[in-house]
């Protein structure tokens, strides 16, 4: 053993065991090292996360703008509402037309909280949106069924066709006496005629949606060997939403007009029942605060659909955006 290492040998006693990043670090580079400025890696873990929320602050859009967008977007959305409304107020006042028929919005506003603060226009709206509900619920549970398996199946619905056809251009008003006659003129007449307005757009549009899948996404799906349940569950009825939906829409608009309207031949309870007692009473006003209620259920009640519909197609947001 030389003097040199001799020498070394010592002075690595007396300093005493190195640290791993002592280790890891080549002793030729040990003052450049000291000397050389810490690398973003390196840093302390205390300025990491302020620097990382800097950061995203930076990239963050602005609050404003984006507040800005949504009240435009809204107003724009809300002016032909406001216009309407704006036209309903002034027309009778200005004499435009005779307001003994038509008052002004404000007078309509007047009766609807009155309706409102005495009860009848819940009780009223209660019932009727127990029977469109009811009626609506057992057209879905009845008609998508049948129409994706119409849809999937062609001679069931070569056979079928021709009476489908028959009863989709027979009008639901028309049968009103029948179901009458029929079933009474309790509550079972009125959930029926709903029942049978609605099913009939729920059930074309479901066996369109199933007809009219994209051919290219059935060969794909072919030649992964996919069985015929899944075929159905992976690809069939993901793209048939869209247009079920479509269908179930207008059926929840079919759902509160014909209740509504048989409401006004036989019934005790209900916002067409409102609608017609008022018009006797020629309490006018109340009139249009009932027409008014059911014109706000049913934007709400679709409205309502228009979000569902996004929450079961959202992989076509995925797809598409």
């Amino acid at each position: 053993m030389s003097l040199a290492s001799g020498s070394h040998t010592r002075r690595t006693a007396l300093e005493g065991p190195k640290t791993p990043e002592e280790l890891s670090t080549p002793t030729t580079g040990r003052a450049s090292a000291s000397t050389a400025t810490p690398s973003a890696s390196a840093e302390a873990p205390g300025t990491v996360l302020p620097t990382a929320l800097s950061r995203s602050r930076l990239h963050r859009p602005p609050v404003l703008p984006r507040i800005l967008r949504a009240v435009l977007t809204g107003a724009t959305k809300s002016a032909a509402i406001v216009a309407l409304l704006l036209a309903w107020e002034l027309a009778p006042r200005f004499g435009l037309v005779d307001r003994t028929f038509l008052p002004p919005f404000s007078e309509v506003a007047e009766a609807w909280w009155e309706l409102v603060a005495n009860g009848q226009l819940a009780d009223n709206a209660q019932a009727s949106l127990v029977r469109s509900f009811s009626g609506f619920g057992i057209a879905v549970g009845v008609s998508v069924p049948l129409g994706l398996l119409i849809g999937w199946y062609r001679p069931v619905a070569d056979l079928l066709n021709p009476l489908l056809q028959v009863f989709l251009n027979t009008a639901a008003l028309a049968l009103l006496p029948v179901f009458v006659l029929l079933l009474g003129i309790g509550e079972t007449s009125k959930i029926s005629i709903v029942v049978y307005a609605c099913a009939w757009p729920i059930l074309f549009n479901t066996i369109s949606a199933v007809r009219t899948v994209d051919p290219t996404l059935l060969r794909l799906a072919k030649s992964m060997d996919l069985s015929a349940p899944r075929l159905f569950q992976k690809v069939i009825l993901p793209a048939s939403v869209p247009t079920i939906f479509t269908g179930i829409r207008l059926a929840g608009a079919v759902s509160i007009v014909v209740l509504v309207a048989a409401e006004m031949i036989g019934a005790k309870a209900g916002l067409g029942y409102l609608i017609n007692a008022s018009q006797y009473n020629f309490a006018i006003p109340q009139m249009y605060a009932g027409i008014v209620t059911i014109s706000v259920i049913g934007v709400a009640f679709n409205q309502l659909l228009v979000a569902v519909e996004k929450r079961l197609s959202s992989w076509r947001v995925a797809v598409t955006g």
